[in-house]
């Protein structure tokens, strides 16, 4: 054993200058390193259609965004119900087996029948009153329920189209349009709507619409302008009736509570500022191809074939016709309690419908030749 007292001496303080040092050089480092995402590899599922669907195409844009975003991560995307239907996707977010969706609002009532709330048609008749259905109270609620109930967070809320109407051998645009006649609905809460312009409603998948439109087992169906795009030759008659006058069509954003709460903050804020872009992008894209498809196929006359753009005034006689009977059906689905709740969104969609009125939001002055080669409109 050495006994040197300065031997030791000079030991000890060599040691105490690398310590030192260590703590120095360390500390920024370990800093740094909590300030910067993390990587993240996630699995993204929809129930909406791959590219060159555009909400297809946004989720292809979230993709490609992510790595750049946070390097090294990867977001794994399911389309059209691949993965999960909407219900099985919402357990697995609930176990942690599911880390992200992007899943319409109404297919989520098996889940909690509360999110018909915001169901139905003639409501948000506007772009502008679209883009702002997550101001209102009422979505608000949902979001509170969702995270309480079942542990899923929500960031935000798209729309499948802006476009949204009927196509058919024949022009729908005024309820006798469809007096006795078959009509492919998206979904039970537009089948009271149908049938309260006397038409008789059929669901069905859209995968089984051409055959039931050449064979005559429906006349029309509802659908989105993308959908109608590649069913221009059995249904070459397009109406559309503003942005939700025949369904509303709302896709929210999600991911589990369980796997969001484990991320760093950094990784958080840096993916939540990815999905709001994602979203912002989304809606550019729907409004893009619903445009470049009206410029393609538009026509002022109904009695021609093409897409027509419903007035105000045709607008309002099929709203007035329709009358209560989406809301009344979506009472009857849901608990006495969510019946304010349902009166409420009617009072604050038609409230936003008038204060966005047609021409008036961002995304109807978007420059879509800045997407014509994402864009493709057969």
């Amino acid at each position: 054993m050495n006994r040197n007292p300065m031997l030791r001496l000079g030991v000890w303080a060599a040691t105490a200058t690398f310590l030192a040092a260590a703590v120095i050089w360390g500390a920024p480092q370990t800093a740094n390193a909590q300030d910067k995402p993390s990587k993240v590899v996630l699995r993204f599922a929809a129930d909406f259609p791959p590219p060159p669907h555009p909400a297809g195409l946004a989720m292809k844009y979230f993709a490609a965004r992510l790595p750049q975003v946070i390097p090294g991560s990867e977001a794994r995307l399911y389309y059209a119900g691949a993965l999960y239907t909407v219900p099985e996707a919402f357990e697995a977010m609930r176990q942690g087996n599911l880390e992200m969706t992007w899943m319409q609002i109404g297919k989520a009532a098996p889940v909690d029948s509360w999110m018909l709330s915001v169901v139905g048609p003639g409501i948000l008749t506007t772009v502008g009153a679209v883009d702002n259905l997550d101001k209102t109270k009422t979505y608000q609620m949902l979001v509170d329920r969702m995270l309480k109930n079942q542990q899923v967070k929500v960031f935000g809320v798209g729309h499948m189209s802006f476009g949204m109407g009927v196509g058919g051998k024949k022009r729908y645009v005024k309820p006798s349009d469809f007096d006795g006649r078959k009509v492919r609905s998206m979904g039970p809460a537009e089948n009271p709507v149908l049938a309260s312009w006397k038409a008789n409603p059929v669901v069905m998948g859209f995968g089984e619409v051409p055959s039931a439109l050449e064979s005559g087992v429906i006349d029309g169906l509802m659908t989105s302008l993308g959908g109608w795009n590649s069913l221009r030759e059995q249904a070459p008659y397009y109406t559309m009736g503003g942005a939700g006058a025949f369904v509303g069509d709302y896709y929210m954003v999600s991911a589990s509570r369980r796997w969001w709460d484990r991320l760093t903050p950094p990784t958080r804020a840096a993916l939540e500022k990815l999905i709001g872009e994602t979203i912002q992008v989304q809606k550019e894209y729907n409004w893009c191809f619903d445009k470049i498809a009206y410029d393609k196929y538009g026509t002022k006359d109904p009695s021609k074939p093409g897409v027509y753009w419903m007035t105000p005034q045709e607008v309002s006689a099929m709203v007035g016709a329709m009358g209560n009977a989406a809301i009344d059906y979506v009472k009857s689905k849901t608990p006495p309690a969510a019946a304010q709740w349902v009166d409420n969104f009617v009072k604050e969609g038609r409230e936003l419908s008038k204060q966005h009125p047609s021409g008036s939001s961002w995304i109807e002055k978007v420059d879509c030749s800045k997407h014509a080669s994402v864009i493709v409109v057969k």
